[in-house]
């Protein structure tokens, strides 16, 4: 497994963008030693959703080559150190994985018997009814239990793409390989070696509650106590001065977590810094003043933990920044003690070797990006910092996926290694 060929561009026309990018993978497959990956993962914005399949079948026949495609829209597609956010634009990159170690799956070729999926690269449609029982669904399916992707992002069409080359059910006919609705990808079998991780883009106000009675979406109680007296506590607003405190409330989100992840993670919400991964940050959609309820844009258990929070930008660029340094910490080879060494016949001359990023896949949240942090690409521009000149494409969606959850405002990076 090599280094994965990467190309983008944007263009008002997608067949000069397309064009563009053949001409940027043909310049990386002509180079010595290049191999001839069959995989390939191609994101495109919303600009070019009505022009899916023309791109798809413009694509895969200039690259013969290549047996596999799977991918979605986005608001943006990201790219090394780039983002093209709310612009016409594409992005391909071509995975170099033996192709008897992954499986493209749809709702034309599902994930069946033969293979054994061990993680998983997922695109889902917002829209689709139960979603989130699909995906845990998903997640069940695989060794790990871990998914990583996003959902669609269109103001248009939610196109995905899934073709592969295994070819589909009899009976259920041919694709053109664009789909709308339900849940497509790439699994993927264990030896493909992956590090992924969630990073966040709140920070909590307060410490965590507990929530001790709920109805479906709204909270009614948090500890005992109404829970929008705490959330009006935890602002400082007071509803007998309204119109701050409806822009106070505007501006506050809802971090949950199920007892069951709260009980894996000791840190998931804690006082004071960021939220850990297995936090979900929800919308508050509504309050109820007579009852004392908080609703969201969630359905909530009693017994789960919330904790009210901000977008906050510091606590966004550091929570990045810490799990891409989680990632390089994962590459260095594990540190024997010299007995141990000695005892499994290494050379005390000879260190070991570092394990080698091939490519990297970011599904960062549509209310993220340049907008959020600042600066035109300023987000890819620090995971750029932090992992070096890999390739890496991505883009920015309607949720992001990652293990059995369907998240908001984060980011999940996953890298593909070798070595």
């Amino acid at each position: 497994m090599q280094r994965f060929p990467l190309a983008h561009a944007t263009h008002p026309q997608w067949r000069m963008a397309a064009a563009l990018v053949l001409a940027q993978l043909r310049a990386q497959l002509a180079l010595p030693g290049a191999s001839s990956p069959g995989l390939a993962l191609l994101y495109i914005t919303d600009h070019y959703a009505a022009e899916a399949e023309a791109i798809l079948a413009n694509l895969s026949a200039e690259l013969p080559e290549v047996t596999d495609w799977a991918g979605t829209v986005g608001v943006g597609v990201a790219a090394t150190g780039v983002e093209y956010f709310d612009e016409p634009a594409l992005a391909v990159m071509l995975c170099d994985i033996p192709a008897d170690q992954y499986r493209v799956f749809s709702g034309v070729a599902p994930l069946g018997l033969g293979f054994e999926a061990h993680s998983a690269l997922v695109h889902a449609d917002p829209r689709t009814p139960e979603l989130s029982s699909l995906i845990a669904e998903m997640a069940e399916r695989t060794a790990s239990g871990y998914l990583f992707g996003g959902l669609s992002a269109s103001r248009g069409d939610n196109v995905q793409f899934a073709l592969g080359g295994d070819g589909f059910i009899r009976g259920q006919g041919r694709s053109s390989g664009v789909f709308h609705g339900g849940l497509s990808g790439v699994a993927f079998a264990e030896d493909v070696a992956v590090i992924s991780r969630v990073t966040q883009g709140a920070l909590p106000i307060a410490g965590s509650h507990t929530i001790t009675e709920a109805e479906r979406n709204v909270v009614y109680q948090l500890d005992g106590e109404p829970a929008l007296q705490v959330l009006l506590r935890e602002l400082g607003v007071t509803l007998d001065q309204p119109e701050p405190a409806i822009q106070a409330v505007r501006a506050t989100l809802a971090g949950l977590v199920h007892p069951e992840d709260a009980a894996q993670d000791s840190g998931a919400i804690g006082h004071t810094g960021n939220f850990g991964s297995d936090v979900r940050v929800r919308h508050i959609i509504g309050l109820d003043p007579q009852r004392g309820g908080v609703a969201l844009a969630e359905l909530v258990d009693e017994g789960m933990q919330l904790a009210f929070c901000q977008r906050n930008v510091q606590a966004a660029r550091a929570d990045l920044m810490r799990i891409c340094a989680e990632i390089r910490e994962e590459l260095e080879p594990a540190e024997l003690p010299l007995a141990a060494a000695t005892a499994a016949g290494a050379p005390e001359s000879e260190p070991a070797r570092a394990r080698q990023i091939a490519g990297a896949v970011y599904v960062s949240c549509s209310g993220r990006g340049g907008p959020h942090f600042g600066a035109p690409s300023a987000e890819l521009q620090l995971v750029r910092h932090a992992l070096g000149d890999v390739p890496l494409i991505g883009y920015f969606a309607g949720g992001e996926i990652a293990r059995h959850h369907v998240y908001g405002y984060t980011g999940v990076l996953t890298v593909f290694l070798v070595g």
